[in-house]
Order: C-alpha cells, then structure tokens, then sequence
C-alpha cells in the first residue's frame, strides 16, 4: 500500500494553510482539522500495514475510530463537509476490508496440515487477495484523488 506515503504531503500543506491571512480564518482551521485526522488515519496504515491477526484487527479498529472523528468534525463549510462524507467512506471500507483479511488471515494460520485444511488455506488466501487489492484499488484511487482536491481547495482560501 505504497500509496498512501504520498500523503505525508498534507502536513506542509497544513502547515501553509496555517500560515493564511485571517480573513478566511474559519475555513482554514475547518481544513487544518479535517486534513489533521485524514493524516492520523493514513499514519495508522502506514505503520500498520497488518501482517499479523491481532495488528490486523487493531488497525481495522483504529480506523473505525478515524471514522467517528471524521464524522464528529462539524464542519460548516459545505465542500469540506462533502470532503469529510468521502473520507469517512474510504475510511469506513477499508476498515471493513481490512477485518475480512485478519479473519481470513486467521483461519489460515489456524489451519491443520490435512486436505481440507490446505483448502481452508487457500481460500483464506483468495479472501485476503481480493478484500486488499480490492480496497487498495478503490479506496485507494478515491483517497488519491480527494486528497489532491482538498490540498487544491484548502490551498484557494488565501
């Protein structure tokens, strides 16, 4: 999941955003705090990328948490408000594709040296395959793509 390191560019963007004029005050701290809590959540996968059950499961929490905090920013501005429904979607799947790989994961690692556990195996395989690469697709290319139109808008507010 390379791809989330390039969102580590937020921070100076925040930092920029910081910098503003106080005319636009109110939307600049709206931006500072919702680009605050994407960074907390893409730092979480980053140093969590779930190789393990239990950090797996941990990280599909964390992220559920991520959610609530997105969705208790009150933002009143209406496109960071739309901003902040998308985060909390890319947010919310990857949580859930994450926790379908650590159960999968899990039955993995649990299963016997038999034919029937060899196929338990690969089907945990298939399940973890295709619950990552499908959130990486989509919620990744949806994460890309929200990022860079709320560095353009928070960018426009001086």
């Amino acid at each position: 999941m390379s791809v989330w390191r390039k969102y580590i560019v937020i921070a100076p963007v925040s930092l920029s955003i910081a910098l503003l004029g106080s005319s636009c005050e109110d939307q600049v701290s709206q931006c500072q705090r919702l680009i605050q809590v994407v960074n907390e959540g893409n730092a979480l996968i980053d140093q969590n990328k779930g190789q393990q059950v239990v950090t797996s499961l941990q990280l599909s929490k964390d992220l559920v948490a991520i959610t609530r905090s997105l969705e208790e920013l009150n933002l009143s501005d209406p496109n960071l408000q739309e901003f902040q429904s998308s985060f909390t979607s890319v947010f919310e799947n990857l949580s859930q594709a994450i926790a379908k790989a650590a159960k999968a994961l899990g039955t993995a690692k649990n299963a016997e040296a038999s034919p029937a556990g060899r196929e338990k195996l690969q089907t945990a395989r298939t399940e973890i395959d295709t619950a990552l690469t499908s959130a990486a697709k989509t919620a990744g290319k949806k994460s890309d793509a929200l990022v860079d139109d709320l560095n353009k808008y928070c960018g426009q507010t001086d």
